[in-house]
């Protein structure tokens, strides 16, 4: 078998995850796109344990670790995105700002803004004093 053909198929699902990455604003689309760029490099492990012919398949024992932490990164991406999109009414990526922002954003009196991050600090030497 030749080491070219999975690992250019490697290369495409890592590009085609990376654009997903980069370029989605949903949240589960941006998980999923994560889990196909670890099915890449999963590919390009066991195509190269097989291409070296390791007598302990190293490259096979590191690809069911990469599999179970991928099952674990999906399950609690996948329960926080649930918590957000409960709290927030979306799970668009855009749109989500720091949690400790009011609904208005940082620059509106609902939210956050820099004055009120200026002022806390003496607010709360003050209390303490």
């Amino acid at each position: 078998m030749h080491l070219a053909y999975p690992a250019v198929l490697a290369a495409l699902l890592f590009c085609t995850g990376l654009y997903g990455v980069l370029a989605r604003r949903n949240a589960i689309l941006v998980l999923m796109s994560v889990e196909l760029m670890l099915n890449a490099v999963n590919l390009n492990l066991v195509a190269f344990d097989v291409w070296l012919r390791d007598t302990l398949h190293a490259g096979q024992a590191l690809t069911l670790f990469v599999i179970a932490i991928a099952a674990a990164e999906i399950g609690i991406g996948l329960a926080i995105v649930l918590m957000v999109y409960r709290n927030r009414g979306t799970s668009d990526i855009d749109r989500l700002r720091d949690t400790a922002e009011g609904p208005g954003g940082p620059d509106t009196p609902g939210g956050a803004g820099p004055e009120a991050t200026d002022a806390a600090p003496a607010q709360k030497a003050e209390a303490t004093a």
